[in-house]
């Protein structure tokens, strides 16, 4: 073996072992109470073995200067798609907060339909539907407590990964001086659309998947009780032999 392979074998050989170590190894430390580090992804973890795993492959792919070239390249590029790798914890919020965001501004909608302030509409919102979603909507109504402008507050909320959608509405709203309960109640129909869209197609991805392996199950007998006899009729009824 040349010199190339044998390294991205041992390389390859790390990544395994480290894979298969106990996971009290990859363990972080325990988090502060009073902030969330979460857990760090494995990918992220591995990224010291697996960029030069990625540089060794492509010099060994392509041999000479220009594989070097091509390691240098697919180095960079895995060093920076494995920067982006999202941790358990951050996907798990994320999800959170695509979850219950058309619920939260359903219950604000109600709130400040009810006549409540925009202040007490989002403490509301915040007891009544605890998690990720509480902690942005509280983290909102602190700022408003201080008396930031409303404005400057939800243009802020509008750069939000999740929220985005709610704060762009209210700032709107704020600066056009249009009613503040009918934008949060055309926000909520809007959403709730799309969650009855993005449910419909998980719905069909599972029937499709479901179906999957239904048709591998019967793919056998098909072929069995339906090709096979039919070549066999075919070839027993063709003259071979003169």
């Amino acid at each position: 073996m040349t010199a190339p392979v044998l390294l991205a074998v041992a390389l390859a050989a790390t990544c395994a072992g480290l894979l298969a170590a106990p996971r009290h190894r990859f363990a972080a430390p325990a988090p502060a109470p009073d902030r969330d580090v979460g857990q760090q992804a494995l990918l992220l973890r591995l990224r010291p073995f697996l960029v030069p795993l990625a540089f060794v492959g492509g010099w060994a792919l392509v041999s000479g200067t220009p594989g070097l070239v091509a390691g240098a390249v697919g180095a960079g590029l895995s060093w920076r798609v494995l920067g982006r790798t999202e941790s358990p914890t951050a996907r798990r919020r994320r999800e959170e907060l695509e979850h219950d965001l058309p619920v939260a501004v359903q219950l604000l909608g109600a709130c400040l339909e009810a006549g409540a302030a925009t202040s007490t509409a989002l403490a509301d919102v915040a007891e009544a539907l605890p998690g990720a979603v509480a902690q942005e909507l509280l983290l909102v109504r602190h700022r408003l407590a201080l008396g930031v402008d409303p404005a400057t507050v939800w243009a802020e909320v509008g750069e939000h990964p999740q929220l985005g959608p709610l704060g762009r509405s209210l700032v709107r709203a704020h600066r056009s001086g249009a009613s503040v309960r009918d934008t949060v109640a055309a926000l909520a129909a809007e959403l709730a659309a799309q969650s009855r869209a993005r449910t419909d197609v998980l719905a069909r991805g599972v029937e499709v998947r479901a179906a999957t392996p239904l048709g591998l199950c019967f793919l056998p007998a098909f072929v069995l009780l339906g090709v096979v006899p039919l070549v066999v009729g075919v070839f027993s009824s063709m003259r071979l032999f003169g």
